[in-house]
């Protein structure tokens, strides 16, 4: 094989070269003949044939190359265009609604549902309320039956005003208003002067009628207090029933650590209407409310209401510990207790404007709950809170089933007061 590499000579051997015989002659090689190319048509044009390879040319070979064929392009058949269908607008999604608040201010669906239509229901309420405040209501009707409309009408009824525990202030107020609405309308029936002393009297109470609000925070911490006695740890259970008919989760905790048995009681309510009890014996009650607090927000609950120790507005260092307990609800949440109630048990007559005095110095009350107001209960205290000390009355209570504890409407409670 021809070799493209040449040696290089040394100097003694560059002396004397060796004569090199010549490379014998190439063969003649015979002439390839190349047929011209069928003449091709002017469109497309056809590519030229690659020349020949340099291997071809050094050796005197050549080689044909057959370019490759030419396609003639082919018009694609017509094709449909596609029919696009519109995507369907999403309707806007809603904003997402605030959290409802919702007005406690109706009989709860299982009494509505048991005592059949509106009308028999507040029948059914008002028969129980008027038999709770018999007394008070026949000594104040009675003064009305065939009576004269002199300074004797005005005496009596001061008198039975007073027995009612509607306490001097409001009593004096009543009777200064009614002489003169007798003056302005020159009433002469004892009828009519009896329907503007329901007028006068609702007119007081109004400002005690609010509905307890829920939905407001999440959770909302109620802190329920009161004297020994009152029925607040039932009155407590009777909420927690009440709330949950409006679908509001409910939490509660045992922070009446002194009594006997108040955690086991506050226990039964929550086994009663399957309702979870925070609870530590012989705990602290700040720690009990503040863990209460923590495991109401931790389990996203609607309600948290905490049970304080009943004690007497008298016993300032038991006061002091209630301030207490409000300010440790208030480093769990902060702006709680949002709701701070006091039970008053309504047999207590005057007694129960000083504790309501005593408990809103101490811990600034937003509202308050009347119970026992049946058998011997006068009701008129109701009228010296209004003057006095007007904080909200949020529930009237007269028996200890559920359906007994229901909110406060002025109206109402001023007919089964006068009748």
């Amino acid at each position: 094989m021809f070799s493209f590499f040449k040696k290089i000579l040394r100097p003694e051997e560059s002396a004397a070269p060796e004569p090199i015989a010549p490379p014998p002659a190439p063969a003649p090689v015979a002439p390839v003949h190349v047929e011209p190319a069928a003449p091709v048509a002017p469109t497309p044009v056809p590519a030229p044939a690659p020349a020949p390879s340099g291997m071809a040319r050094r050796y005197g070979t050549t080689s044909t190359f057959s370019a490759p064929p030419v396609l003639q392009p082919v018009a694609p058949a017509p094709v449909a265009p596609p029919v696009v269908q519109p995507a369907p607008v999403p309707a806007p999604e809603p904003a997402p609604a605030p959290a409802p608040v919702v007005e406690v201010a109706e009989l709860i669906p299982e009494t509505a549902e048991r005592l059949g239509s509106e009308a028999d229901r507040k029948k059914s309420w008002m028969d129980r309320l008027k038999a709770g405040l018999s007394k008070t209501s026949n000594n104040l009707s009675l003064l009305f039956v065939g009576a004269r409309i002199d300074e004797d009408l005005y005496e009596e009824l001061e008198a039975a005003l007073l027995m009612s525990d509607a306490g001097m202030d409001a009593t004096q107020h009543l009777l200064d208003a009614l002489r003169r609405k007798v003056k302005e309308d020159k009433l002469l029936d004892a009828v009519e002067v009896k329907a503007a002393l329901k007028v006068l009297m609702t007119d007081m109470l109004r400002p005690l009628e609010k509905p307890l609000e829920l939905g407001r925070y999440e959770p909302l911490v109620m802190m329920i207090a009161g004297v020994n006695g009152a029925g607040k740890t039932t009155t407590i259970g009777k909420l927690a029933k009440h709330m949950q008919t409006y679908h509001q989760s409910v939490l509660l905790a045992a922070g009446d650590t002194f009594r006997a048995a108040a955690r086991e009681q506050l226990m039964v309510w929550g086994q009663r209407n399957n309702v979870t009890v925070i609870s530590q014996e012989s705990g602290d009650p700040a720690a009990v409310a503040f863990d209460a607090v923590q495991s109401g927000k931790a389990r996203g609950m609607d309600v948290v209401m905490v049970d304080t120790a009943g004690r007497l507005p008298t016993q300032l260092h038991l006061m002091e510990e209630l301030r207490k307990i409000k300010r440790v609800i208030g480093k769990g949440m902060e702006g709680a207790p949002h709701e701070t109630l006091l039970v008053i048990d309504g047999n207590t007559g005057q007694n129960a404007l000083a504790q309501v005095k005593a408990f809103d110095d101490a811990l600034t009350l937003t509202g308050l709950v009347i119970t026992k107001l049946d058998g011997t209960a006068k009701g008129g205290v109701l009228a010296a809170i209004a003057r006095t000390r007007p904080v909200p009355v949020y529930f009237i209570g007269v028996g200890e089933k559920i359906e007994d504890l229901q909110p406060f409407k002025a109206d109402e409670f001023v007919e089964a007061l006068l009748g």
